[in-house]
């Protein structure tokens, strides 16, 4: 049984170095730059430029993957995103950080997707939900150990940055060494608004101010942190309990969803992150285990919402719009992280490093009612047609290819025999 995971097991531990470089180089930018004294604009605008490479990067790295192949375009990747770890350390410079912060997005897209549609092909229809839940540990488990590196070292030096490297470049070692067939050419992507918006208005508004709130405090919860003299080991450990508590809160959110109207839950779940983000926004806590406890409060209601939203999106969806309307949503995700960090830095710098959570709070208030306002007008999807709830990594976006890994969606394979045997019957 755990020779037909070996391939597997090899791909996830070339994600997991991406993942681990991904976490502690996003950790470390902003607490450098704010040590250096940047303005929290320029911060916020390293935020959304990797949020725009990682978009721009979903549309167009699998036209490079298709013309290299999976395993040279891979290695190029990895390679690139070494290569700006490195000159991030050598180059102190807010506006170059944002240039090669996008250059960040647009490789760590290509080598998700890369990964993800490996991981696609290896699976089968007996395994698919063992490695869909593999890929979710080992994605939550990489993140915080890359963040929690950043306690044990200095963010004054290289030594960090040159650390990232050095786990970008580990993280092309197993797939180039992998004696595995490459996969299908990846797809392209596309974005049919109207659609999405039919589908699921919920869903669609959804995701976009899910992208705000998680983008705003994905890039500037560090500089928080910083502003309000709590330790760069107590920074480290706040932001990895915000994607801890989003990883254990998911799947006891996600079982009541799949017992009631999923919009109650998903409007809970905003209302509680709206409380938690007001609290720290009122009260402006400064003792660092009270910061501590509202950020994983915050954490385990806030990174709860992308997954609800895709499900409740995907109770609407036929199986054969599945892939396009989780790969839809992404990206409006993806564009919701690029304005939310804009949004957050301007708050933090017109009032107090508190307005983060203001902008989080707005976007979670206006999830909330409007998804009250929908219940009104939308009877909800019975019970027994819904699909089941399964978890999504929203602490970090994710590419259309990881859709192809979640259990209900349906392979190529079975999409293709749907669609022949559609043409038989007619």
């Amino acid at each position: 049984m755990l020779a037909s995971y070996k391939p597997i097991f090899s791909l996830l531990r070339g994600t997991a170095f991406l993942l681990a470089a991904s976490g502690l180089h996003g950790l470390l930018l902003p607490l450098r730059g704010q040590a250096e004294g940047f303005s929290t604009t320029s911060l916020g605008l390293i935020g959304t430029a990797w949020a725009g490479g990682f978009v721009a990067g979903c549309y167009f790295a699998p036209r490079l993957v298709r013309r290299v192949g999976h395993v040279r375009a891979f290695g190029a990747f990895a390679a690139s995103g070494a290569i700006v770890a490195l000159l991030t350390g050598l180059m102190i410079d807010e506006y170059i950080w944002i240039v090669l912060r996008a250059c960040t997005g647009f490789v760590m897209a290509g080598a998700f997707m890369v990964i993800e549609s490996w991981l696609n092909e290896r699976a089968t229809n007996e395994n698919r939900g063992t490695v869909f839940g593999l890929y979710m540990v080992v994605t939550y488990a990489s993140i915080m150990t890359g963040q929690m590196i950043v306690g044990f070292g200095d963010v004054s030096n290289a030594s960090l940055f040159m650390v990232a490297g050095i786990f970008f470049c580990a993280s092309l070692i197993p797939t180039a060494v992998s004696t595995q067939e490459s996969p299908r050419p990846l797809a392209d992507v596309k974005l049919d608004l109207r659609r999405l918006y039919a589908n699921s208005p919920v869903a669609a508004v959804g995701c976009l101010l899910i992208g705000v709130a998680n983008g705003a405090w994905g890039t500037l919860g560090a500089v928080y942190g910083a502003r309000i003299g709590i330790s760069t080991a107590q920074i480290a450990l706040m932001m990895s309990l915000v994607v801890l508590g989003g990883a254990v809160a998911q799947m006891p959110a996600g079982r009541i969803s799949d017992r009631t109207d999923r919009r109650f839950v998903l409007a809970g779940a905003a209302f509680g992150a709206a409380f938690f983000a007001m609290l720290v926004f009122v009260f402006t806590p400064r003792s660092a285990p009270i910061v501590l406890a509202l950020t994983a409060g915050y954490g385990a209601l806030a990174y709860t919402l992308y997954s609800l939203a895709v499900a409740h999106a995907n109770d609407h969806a036929s199986a054969e719009e599945f892939v396009k309307v989780s790969g839809g949503l992404l990206l409006l995700y993806g564009f919701g992280t690029m304005i939310g960090p804009i949004i957050g830095a301007t708050l933090m710098e017109r009032m107090r490093p508190e307005s983060l959570f203001l902008a989080t709070a707005i976007a979670h208030f206006l999830l909330a009612g409007y998804t009250m306002l929908r219940v009104r007008t939308r009877a909800p999807i019975p019970i027994e047609e819904r699909e089941a709830f399964k978890t999504l990594p929203a602490e970090r976006a994710v590419t259309p290819q990881a859709v192809l890994l979640d259990p209900r969606s349906e392979t190529e394979d079975e999409q293709d025999g749907g669609e022949q045997a559609k043409e038989e019957a007619a």
